[in-house]
């Protein structure tokens, strides 16, 4: 079954600074964070823990806002959540007493939306994220990623504009989280969305992205801005085995421990 390219929009974030108040004082999140992604890209950013990638991601998706700095999606600034932009978590945001179809459907059911124009959606989705057949199974029978598959059709469905995914593989075994890699980059062939992704992983970076941004410790500044040439489509065995793959593995490592 045919899914269709989405309609991507590409991300500018300038002289981006977020500072909090707390018990101690005023502390400096993140500081002039600079960084763009183009219509389509992936694009990940990897840095210590603490060094703001998740709270850059927020604001991103309007659940905060900057200090100082514009976020810019399509040209827009970003004053408020919305749903042009679909947000993948590490756990998986479902509801337990609704099964697969109707977790997937709850966006534009919720939006008033005729069923007529996402019932045909829901099953392209379940079929593009690899759950066809089990549509009735409720978020308990599924494994942990099953249940991420159901989160991204959820998001899929209300065809945003951006992907936002914050270590959404991060909570699952090493093969599973190699499945859910090899099918996001086979559904950016597909769909060809925006994609800003968050991760600790080295290597699921280099592996998916088109550019990686390295940020540093808190304050988080943009340390280091690297380019992935892998050619795409990529296969797991040839393109981790290559060259450029471990001298960019390097390179990152090495921004890291500066």
């Amino acid at each position: 079954m045919t899914v269709f390219p989405m309609r991507s929009l590409p991300l500018a974030i300038s002289g981006v600074s977020k500072v909090f108040d707390g018990p101690s004082g005023r502390i400096t999140a993140i500081d002039g964070v600079d960084l763009s992604i183009a219509p389509s890209e992936i694009v990940s950013i990897v840095g210590p823990s603490g060094c703001g990638k998740s709270t850059l991601l927020r604001m991103v998706a309007g659940f905060d806002t900057p200090s100082s700095g514009d976020i810019l999606l399509g040209g827009q600034r970003i004053k408020a959540p919305g749903a042009d932009r679909g947000i993948v978590f590490q756990q998986p945001q479902l509801y337990p007493w609704l099964n697969v179809s109707e977790n997937v459907v709850f966006g534009p059911r919720m939006r008033g939306v005729p069923r007529a124009s996402y019932a045909d959606a829901a099953v392209r989705y379940i079929e593009a994220v690899g759950l066809s057949g089990f549509e009735k199974h409720y978020p308990y029978q599924l494994s942990g990623g099953m249940r991420q598959r159901v989160q991204i059709a959820r998001v899929l469905i209300n065809e945003p504009t951006i992907l936002l995914m914050d270590e959404p593989f991060g909570a699952l075994d090493y093969q599973t989280r190699l499945e859910m890699q090899k099918l996001l980059l086979d559904l950016c062939g597909e769909l060809a969305p925006t994609v800003l992704f968050i991760t600790h992983d080295i290597d699921e970076a280099v592996f998916i992205s088109d550019r990686i941004y390295v940020m540093s410790r808190r304050p988080g500044r943009i340390a280091e801005t690297l380019d992935v040439p892998l050619p795409r489509p990529r296969i797991y065995e040839e393109a981790t085995a290559s060259d450029v793959f471990v001298q960019l593995k390097l390179r990152v490592l090495k921004s890291l421990q500066h």
